[in-house]
């Protein structure tokens, strides 16, 4: 058994338990997903239909239909605590959500039809899948040709610090996929022209009890199959404790976050021009 294999149904748990907390919590999510901003207002596109994909309590989608005032933006999330969360908020904006687009989903499993979006949009989320080869099967599938797939995810150096001092045996913080790989995956996938890049972020804390409580209320728990099954007791979080404060600098404890920022955009149509795939058309001009 992989010991890094995520359990879906303590992730949705998590989550589900977090939407009232979350928004107070998600510091580097409301960073992150400011920096992906920025970096759309590079790219020109005008959809008619949008994705956002694990879309926690709704700021992204709010900000996407703002900007795109004419698209259809689509809500979707594994938490229906996020999503009851989101249509709570949307709401209160409704001349911007009406109708709301919710669907209750895991990105492993989008049951949305073929060639239907524009954007498929993901801050934060695909960190959560198991299978990075499916979650991009599926993404390929429902956008249309030449349409844009954007998102953020968590790298290898995430949380190094607390993967370094509960080094017990157990699994305590999950697996992150190195940029190269994603890069390679969604080039596998028929994506074109990817641009990924990385910035590592890091928050600090008094103690490790903050830490830990930190990424309880933003539904961040340890969803690992390799994790312990009992209660941690005192022994065990005495002991983390301890080993954290080899990092202390400057009087507080770092935890860092790898962030891996990327796009990339699926392949054109195919023209049917009559003669077959893979044949085309050669016209002659006159001399003379």
């Amino acid at each position: 058994m992989d010991q890094y294999v995520i359990d879906k149904a303590r992730v949705r748990a998590a989550f589900d338990r977090a939407a009232q907390t979350y928004d107070a919590a998600a510091v580097l999510q409301k960073l992150v997903r400011d920096e992906m901003f920025s970096r759309l207002d590079l790219i020109k596109i005008a959809p008619h239909r949008i994705l956002d994909a694990g879309c926690g309590t709704g700021h992204g989608s709010f900000e996407l239909q703002k900007r795109f005032k004419a698209a259809q933006v689509f809500s979707l999330d594994l938490a229906m605590g996020m999503l009851e969360k989101t249509h709570a908020q949307q709401s209160l904006l409704n001349k911007l959500f009406r109708p709301k687009r919710l669907i209750c989903a895991d990105i492993e499993n989008l049951p949305i039809a073929d060639n239907s979006m524009d954007v498929v949009w993901s801050n934060l989320a695909i960190q959560w899948c198991n299978d990075l080869d499916k979650s991009f099967t599926g993404v390929a599938r429902l956008l249309k040709p030449n349409s844009l797939f954007i998102f953020s995810t968590f790298g290898p150096d995430t949380l190094k610090e607390l993967r370094a001092a509960s080094n017990n045996g157990d699994t305590h913080v999950s697996r992150f996929i190195d940029m190269h790989d994603i890069g390679d995956a969604l080039t596998r996938h028929g994506f074109n022209a990817p641009v990924l890049d990385v910035e590592r972020y890091t928050l600090t804390y008094d103690n490790v009890r903050a830490v830990m409580q930190d990424l309880k209320s933003i539904g961040a728990n340890n969803a690992t199959q390799g994790r312990g099954r009992g209660l941690t007791g005192k022994g065990f979080f005495k002991q983390l404790a301890a080993q954290y404060e080899q990092f202390r600098i400057a009087g507080k404890l770092p935890a860092t976050f790898e962030v891996i920022y990327g796009h990339a955009w699926t392949a054109e149509a195919k023209v049917d021009n009559g003669l077959g795939e893979g044949v085309s058309p050669v016209s002659f001009r006159p001399r003379g």
